[in-house]
């Protein structure tokens, strides 16, 4: 059961400049009024088109990038890590090298990376791969890896973007498992998600950007039904109205 708000955004945007002519700059907003509250124990879905922002504002959650416009709060600093692949991966460095570089920007100590060593390595599945640099990896397996670090990190709030599915087809299974069972050991999550039918079966309410703002938030049902009204061409009230 969600509970006690543990991060919100309130009319938060994202800006950059893009180049119009010789001396001329046009402002163009990746993520516009956005607000939402995600709350202590629950998983928020966020769903929406490709390019709305709703990458942009995991990056603002997560600490990654600074808002131009708005206000984030965190109650009670709480930890915020964005599961993202190849995180800080150097080629020149072994892949272990990389479990401690990668593990530090995710807000780990070193004491707490080499305490999860072995387990990443296991879960990754590297074996003695995990002392070559990782130059010579595979996609595949940088994205094991990448994964695995992000997967063990166990902030306070964990944010997915569409990583439900990576590396090769035995591996896609184990991931997608090990983040269900996370999911539902009562850990706070956003998860942005394309697929659907993941966001009705894990989520108790759902975020709906549009055009890098938030056109509804409710529960699961009210928001994918007006959501999928809208994909099929019927036009309906938002959810909230």
């Amino acid at each position: 059961m969600s509970g006690h708000p543990v991060l919100t955004m309130k009319d938060v945007g994202v800006c950059y400049f893009r180049k119009r002519g010789f001396l001329k700059r046009q402002k163009i907003w990746a993520v516009r009024n956005v607000s939402l509250d995600v709350r202590h124990g629950e998983t928020l879905g966020v769903i929406g088109r490709n390019g709305v922002g709703k990458s942009t504002m995991l990056k603002v959650m997560a600490g990654i990038m600074n808002p131009d416009a708005g206000v984030i709060t965190n109650y009670g600093g709480y930890s915020v890590s964005l599961l993202a692949l190849q995180v800080g991966f150097l080629p020149y460095l072994t892949g272990r090298e990389n479990v401690f570089l990668s593990g530090m920007l995710l807000g780990m100590t070193r004491t707490q990376i080499a305490e999860k060593m072995s387990e990443i390595i296991s879960f990754s599945e590297l074996d003695d791969a995990i002392d070559y640099p990782v130059a010579t990896y595979s996609l595949g397996l940088k994205a094991r890896l990448g994964f695995s670090i992000s997967f063990h990190a166990d902030p306070d709030v964990l944010l997915i973007d569409e990583v439900l599915g990576v590396g090769d087809a035995q591996f896609r299974v184990k991931s997608a498992a090990a983040m269900r069972s996370k999911i539902r050991s009562n850990k706070t999550v956003v998860l942005v998600s394309h697929n659907l039918e993941t966001i009705e079966e894990m989520c108790e309410r759902v975020v709906w950007i549009e055009n890098g703002t938030t056109r509804a938030i409710g529960t699961t049902a009210d928001v994918l039904r007006a959501y999928m009204s809208q994909v099929k061409g019927r036009a309906v009230p938002d959810p909230a109205d």
